[in-house]
This record gives C-alpha cells, sequence and structure tokens, in this order.
C-alpha cells in the first residue's frame, strides 16, 4: 500500500450544491481514480483489520461504496441499511428528527446478531444525523457497535461528539467549511 497518496486531492469541491452556502465535497474523482479508491479501502483495512468485525453496516446510497469492499476485504458481512420500502424482507425501522422534518432508516430483523461487532460506514459525516440512527438501528440488536468510519469528515460540525461513544475514525478532515 501507497501511503503517499493524498486523498484530499481527489476530493472537487463544488460551491453553492445542493443549495447556496453549502459546499460540497464531491467523491466522483476519487472513485474515478483506482489507485486513489484502493488506498481508502486499503488504509480502512489496516485500521480495522485486528478489531475483530463480523458486519458492516452503511446507509445508501454512498456509503455502500465503501462498506461493501470494506466488508469483503475484513471477512465480514455487509448490511444495507435503506430508506422504508426499499428492503423485501421483513424490517426494523428507527425514525429520526431532522433540522427540518423527519425520516426513517430500516434494515431486515435477521441481518444484525447480539454476538456481532459492527462497524459503520458513509462516505461523509457532517451532522452526524443519518449515523447516529444507523447506531441506534445496530443497538436495538444488542450487537456491539465497534466504530464509525468515514471518508470524510467535516470537524468544524462538531458531529463526532454526537455518535453515542462510537468510535470515530475519518481519513480526510476538514477544519472550517
Amino acid at each position: 500500500m501507497n501511503n503517499q497518496i493524498n486523498l484530499k486531492e481527489y476530493i472537487r469541491e463544488i460551491p453553492d450544491f445542493p443549495k447556496p452556502g453549502i459546499l460540497f465535497r464531491d467523491i466522483t474523482p476519487l472513485l474515478a481514480e483506482p489507485t486513489a479508491f484502493q488506498e481508502v479501502i486499503d488504509r480502512l483495512t489496516d485500521y480495522y483489520r485486528d478489531k475483530k468485525i463480523t458486519a458492516v453496516l452503511a446507509a445508501e446510497a454512498r456509503g455502500f461504496i465503501f462498506a461493501a469492499p470494506l466488508a469483503l476485504a475484513l471477512g465480514a458481512r455487509f448490511i444495507p441499511i435503506r430508506k422504508p420500502g426499499k428492503l423485501p424482507f421483513e424490517t426494523r425501522a428507527f425514525h429520526y428528527e431532522l433540522e427540518y422534518g423527519s425520516d426513517s432508516l430500516e434494515m431486515h430483523t435477521d441481518s444484525i446478531h447480539t454476538d456481532d461487532r459492527v462497524l459503520i460506514v458513509d462516505d461523509l459525516l457532517a451532522t452526524g444525523g443519518t449515523i447516529s440512527a444507523c447506531i441506534e438501528l445496530a443497538k436495538h440488536t444488542d450487537a456491539e457497535v465497534v466504530g464509525c468510519a468515514f471518508l470524510i469528515e467535516l470537524l468544524f460540525l462538531q458531529a463526532r461528539h454526537k455518535m453515542n461513544g462510537c468510535d470515530v475514525f475519518s481519513l480526510i478532515q476538514y477544519d472550517s467549511e
């Protein structure tokens, strides 16, 4: 693995997207560069290799991009968390509040077991609402949430303090907008 790759160089900044005042961090240039994408999976694998992860959980959709190959690299199950009505089997839901309304996430009831050691993965940690919901879904099964992993963390939003004690690991950090 080549630890010399500066992953931040592969993140494109798009001002005023999806609305004025937001600086969007676009990961598609990183995904388009196989060496950089592989570097992300390698670094995450190295960090979690000895933590005995049995399940890697991610909310749709961008979290899936990193969680699925990471689950394979760790020899763990991949568990998709979806919006309501997207999963075909019996589900467990978690409803949560957002700044301007509410949302809900679901997972299959048989996807996580009480003895699982779960890693939750997403592309970006901003306000922490989605990841907090994923943590609650996992904890409903009495599984152990070992950590929360991100490609990007927006430190200035201080979401890691809202992660219910979850160990947070991020590869790229931004101190300001």
